[in-house]
């Protein structure tokens, strides 16, 4: 049976109920308040991206071609011996400096000097030959006058007279070439400069006009050989007018770089351009000759070969790591007045060291930006640092760029 206390509690455990949930739709309606107007506010824009940027300056630029070269010695003589023996001796050591006549090898003479002593004999009986057949003719000569002899008896003596004049003068030819032959066993420099090593030892066998020897080297001066692309020179033609190597007056120096990346402190000259150009490769072959009074230069060695292809006034230069190739298409990005960056094309052939020679795309004041191209895209706004650039390139301490510096127009 349910009571009046009984009742009384159910209406107070209802009411606690209800209280409770009204505070539960109140809190979740505030939630839900904070929560809508945290929606409706609008995110803080983010800042621009800082990048560094260069002011462009027109300035004198010399711009130099580059060439692949190496080195050659005008007076480079394959010494082989011109008789056949043995190797007896070899007079020079390996790599020294010889001078015109000096001995270098010695063929064992042994053999030609019994060749020349037989050379020598059978001339002497050719000459005792010949005086016999000379007395006969002037007997025949004073009996055919008597008519004590036959026309057929005088004429045989002048054939025999003849015939052992003849011999005597092969004899004498013997004898020529044995003493050559003598000769050729002493082997000679044939002209100053530096030994190679010998390819052959005392006692090896060499063959006549084939076994090399060695190998001398002239040293002063030096040529250097290398190839011009048919693109070069047709652009050294149209600059000075004429085919190079024409004119000796036009002659520019020429410096060389060395292995090392050091610069060779003597200037060399043009002396010889090929008069057709390679058809398999198309190139045209060229030389200078530099003075090598030190023998810093050494036949075989490759070096850069460096000559000033035209000089520019007012020339525009771009760092190489600002420039962004695609396709053969160079293009940089510039900074314009309102601080956004915009792609541009440009045109450019030719670099000093690690810069770029604009020929067209930029003007002067053009702001164009040298770090933090990775994370650039057309028109994205930019925080521009402008920044002097170093000789090696480099950039220095970047200070805020003016916006209010008068830009060219975007091409």
């Amino acid at each position: 049976m349910i009571t009046e206390h009984d009742t009384g509690d159910a209406e107070r455990i209802s009411g606690n109920g209800r209280c409770r949930v009204t505070r539960w739709i109140l809190l979740f309606a505030a939630c839900a308040a904070i929560v809508g107007c945290e929606s409706r506010a609008k995110p803080a824009p983010p800042s621009p991206l800082q990048v560094s940027v260069i002011e462009i300056k027109p300035g004198p630029v010399t711009v130099y071609d580059e060439y692949t070269g190496q080195t050659q010695a005008p007076g480079t003589i394959e010494i082989r011996s011109q008789v056949t023996g043995l190797v007896e001796r070899q007079a020079f050591t390996d790599g020294v400096r010889v001078r015109k006549g000096d001995v270098l090898y010695v063929i064992d003479q042994r053999p030609f000097q019994a060749q020349l002593e037989q050379a020598q004999a059978s001339l002497a009986q050719a000459q005792a030959t010949l005086l016999n057949a000379q007395q006969n003719l002037a007997r025949n000569a004073r009996l055919i006058e008597q008519h004590a002899v036959s026309q057929q008896d005088y004429d045989n003596a002048v054939a025999q007279e003849r015939s052992a004049t003849a011999q005597v003068e092969a004899q004498k030819a013997l004898v020529r070439n044995a003493k050559l032959n003598l000769e050729y066993t002493t082997l000679r420099a044939p002209r100053d400069g530096f030994m190679s090593s010998s390819q052959v030892k005392p006692g090896a066998l060499v063959t006549a006009q084939q076994t090399l020897l060695t190998t001398l080297y002239s040293s002063d001066p030096m040529w250097v050989n290398f190839t011009i692309s048919e693109y070069k020179l047709l652009a050294v033609q149209k600059r000075l007018k004429r085919a190079p190597g024409e004119s000796a007056d036009d002659a520019q120096p020429f410096r060389l770089q060395l292995a090392d990346g050091t610069d060779y402190p003597l200037p060399g000259k043009l002396d010889f351009v090929d008069a057709t150009v390679d058809q398999r490769s198309g190139t045209l072959n060229a030389r200078i000759s530099v003075p090598n009074p030190d023998r810093t230069l050494r036949p075989g060695l490759f070096v850069r070969v460096i000559v000033p292809a035209f000089q520019n006034t007012n020339a525009i230069r771009i760092p190489q790591r600002a420039v962004q190739e695609l396709q053969g298409l160079k293009s940089v990005y510039v900074v314009s007045a309102d601080g956004k960056v915009q792609p541009r094309q440009i045109a450019a052939s030719s670099r000093v060291g690690n810069d770029w020679v604009v020929d067209s795309g930029l003007v002067p004041r053009d702001r164009v930006v040298v770090e933090g191209l990775g994370k650039l895209k057309p028109g994205m706004s930019v925080d521009p640092r402008t920044v002097a650039l170093t000789s090696d390139g480099s950039a220095s301490t970047a200070t805020p760029a003016s916006s209010n510096v008068g830009q060219a127009s975007n091409k």
